[in-house]
């Protein structure tokens, strides 16, 4: 049973990493390369995350789940707790990602494409900006994601 709850407790954290990578490696080149307007591609990236984020939490649910039940079996220390601690971090950086940063952008582009304008050049800024900080934080999401997946293999 250990060996069990530690196979899907690795296979979880790169699944979780894949995606990521995916996201980040396909689906913004993709959308970067499509000859829509920059307010379009930031209401389909919208679209994009709600769905991605259903599956995401489930994953990232399951994977705290199963790093739980893995200490529980092979004993809990140091790099066990660091482990959980970034799926906390992660699982903080994923929520405020989409709840805070995905709405505002979604928001600032509509207002972009209906305004005209010093509006619009303003809410235009504005998701640029917003979507610098973005950009930070998935960087951050996916080192963080990096060493979890690391650490569940290694433990």
């Amino acid at each position: 049973m250990e060996a069990f709850v530690h196979t899907v407790h690795v296979l979880l954290a790169g699944v979780w990493l894949g995606g990521l990578v995916f996201t980040t490696a396909v689906v913004s080149p993709a959308l970067k390369a499509m000859k829509w307007s920059e307010a379009e591609r930031v209401r389909v990236r919208a679209v994009i995350g709600g769905r991605y984020a259903r599956v995401a939490v489930v994953n990232l649910l399951l994977l705290a789940l199963f790093a739980g039940l893995d200490g529980a079996f092979g004993g809990f220390g140091g790099w066990r707790y660091l482990e959980y601690a970034l799926i906390l971090s992660v699982f903080a950086l994923a929520s405020v990602h989409g709840a805070y940063f995905g709405r505002r952008m979604t928001r600032l582009a509509e207002v972009e494409t209906v305004a005209g304008g010093v509006e619009a050049s303003e809410a235009a800024q504005k998701r640029r900006e917003l979507q610098r900080v973005s950009l930070k934080l998935s960087v951050l999401a996916l080192v963080l994601s990096a060493a979890i997946v690391a650490l569940a293999a290694n433990l």
